[in-house]
């Protein structure tokens, strides 16, 4: 009987997957992570690695994907929960950002991100200012101070201590983001 390795021809059974190449992109420095380098982690040949990811940023794509899905809060954010749930959100981008040598700093350049994952992280930080109280406008103005501001002290975090305490920083930034009508603060 033979094996089709879930492609439907006959041979070994796949050796990748993209949870697999995510995994393997994970465990070095993705700032400077090399199609090769990752390829050799894997234990196949770049042209097998190219066979699943298209380049590069096929596979910051995948990295990107298992980071948003690490971060993102189970529940939904609402009225009573807001706040709270972007802090939790901010500290998980803090933990599995940092945890990653050079994903903080790639996230953090002018790059085209993938649409999907930041997506989903965009629209449900969006939802979050929204049960806090902000219009469409200012929730989205707020995502992007949020976003920037957090990733930025990442991405500075990752190369120097922590100055100031990223909860300071993150208490001082949520404080500022104003609500809907401009008067009423988190």
């Amino acid at each position: 009987m033979n094996s089709t390795g879930g492609n439907g021809r006959p041979g070994r059974p796949a050796r990748l997957s993209r949870e697999r190449i995510a995994e393997a992109a994970l465990q070095g420095d993705v700032a400077t992570l090399t199609m090769r380098e990752l390829a050799t982690r894997l234990g196949v040949s770049h042209s097998s690695l190219y066979r699943w990811v298209p380049d590069r940023d096929g596979v910051l794509d995948l990295v990107s994907e298992v980071m948003v899905e690490r971060v993102l809060p189970e529940d939904e954010p609402d009225a009573g929960t807001w706040l709270d749930w972007l802090t939790r959100l901010a500290w998980a981008m803090h933990d599995e950002f940092l945890a990653v040598p050079g994903y903080a700093a790639h996230v953090a350049r002018p790059h085209r991100h993938h649409p999907e994952s930041f997506g989903r992280l965009r629209g449900r930080a969006i939802a979050a200012f929204r049960a806090g109280g902000a219009d469409a406008q200012q929730a989205e103005e707020n995502w992007t101070v949020f976003g920037l501001a957090v990733v930025r002290w990442l991405a500075a975090a990752g190369n120097a201590p922590e100055e100031p305490p990223f909860g300071r920083y993150l208490d001082t930034l949520l404080r500022g983001l104003l609500h809907q009508d401009g008067d009423q603060r988190p």
